[in-house]
This record gives C-alpha cells, sequence and structure tokens, in this order.
C-alpha cells in the first residue's frame, strides 16, 4: 500500500462542492483517504483571466500503481464533468498526483513527482499544511523549504480549516 498526495482545485460552479465531491470518489475509487489539508483560494495560475481556484490537498492510501492511481484520477474528472479545452483554463476538477511516497517516475500517463509542484505555491501551502517534513525525493528538501524558497507570488488564501 502507498501513501499518495494529490492536489484537487476547481473554479467553476460550485468550488466548495465540487472538492467535497472529489473527495469522496477519490475514496470511493482510488483509495482511503487519509488526511485532507484546509481548503485555499487562489487566483488562477497561467491564465489569469478566469475565476480564483479552490484548492486541496488529499492523502490516500492506495494499491493502485502510479498509471492506474492517473488513470482513475482522470475518470473521477470525468464523471464530475470536466471538458478538457485550453490548457490552463477553467474547469470544474483537476486532480493531480504530487507525491507517491520517494517515488520517481514518468510514463506516457504520468510523471511523479509531479513537475511544477516546487514552483506553485498553491500546492506547496496546503501540501505543507498536511506534509511539511516529507523529502521531495527529487529536490531532497521538505515541502516547507521548498515553500519558503518559492517564487511564486500568487497569493494563497486559507478559507476553511481543517485542524
Amino acid at each position: 500500500m502507498d501513501i499518495a498526495f494529490l492536489i484537487t482545485g476547481g473554479n467553476l460552479g460550485n468550488r466548495w462542492e465540487n472538492l467535497s465531491k472529489a473527495a469522496a470518489l477519490i475514496e470511493a475509487h482510488a483509495g482511503e483517504i487519509i488526511m485532507l489539508s484546509s481548503v485555499y483560494e487562489t487566483a488562477a495560475w497561467g491564465i489569469t483571466e478566469q475565476p480564483d481556484f479552490y484548492n486541496q490537498v488529499v492523502s490516500i492510501e492506495t494499491l493502485l500503481n502510479p498509471d492506474e492511481l492517473m488513470q482513475t484520477l482522470l475518470e473521477i474528472e470525468q464523471m464530475m464533468g470536466r471538458q478538457r479545452g485550453l490548457r490552463m483554463g477553467p474547469r470544474i476538477i483537476d486532480i493531480d498526483i504530487l507525491l507517491m511516497g520517494s517515488l520517481i517516475y514518468s510514463s506516457p500517463v504520468v510523471t511523479i513527482p509531479h513537475q511544477r509542484l516546487a514552483e506553485r505555491r498553491f500546492v506547496l501551502t496546503p501540501l505543507a499544511e498536511i506534509a511539511g517534513d516529507i523529502i521531495h525525493p527529487v529536490y531532497q528538501k521538505t515541502i516547507k523549504d521548498l515553500l519558503m524558497d518559492c517564487n511564486d507570488e500568487l497569493s494563497v488564501h486559507k478559507i476553511s480549516s481543517n485542524n
């Protein structure tokens, strides 16, 4: 059984409800949820002329291998009505694998750790909340240290607490 850290996010529809639904579907299809971060609101990254995002990190125990897990997450996005269009554009839900233990893995389906994890404050902030002392397997720094070093200037606002 592996521990995987996922990021869920979206900026269309009822953002709060969509994160809750994503968590329920992840638990039903991908693995038992161990921990959820608080929910954070962040301005869009990349294409900035769109609604703000809600994001949350989900930690699960899973029996799925990386490719199976990513495929399952894509299916959950589809179940929730995600339509892929403009890259970095608005979406109901987006679910990505950030880390799976200390695994370094790349396939046509997924790359772990997530390639841009260390560049994005909206990812590092909720991840540091629930897994700040975990060592990034490529950079060999804790998530807290990566957050302190992050140059991303987008503000990230906590809007709920799970603590």
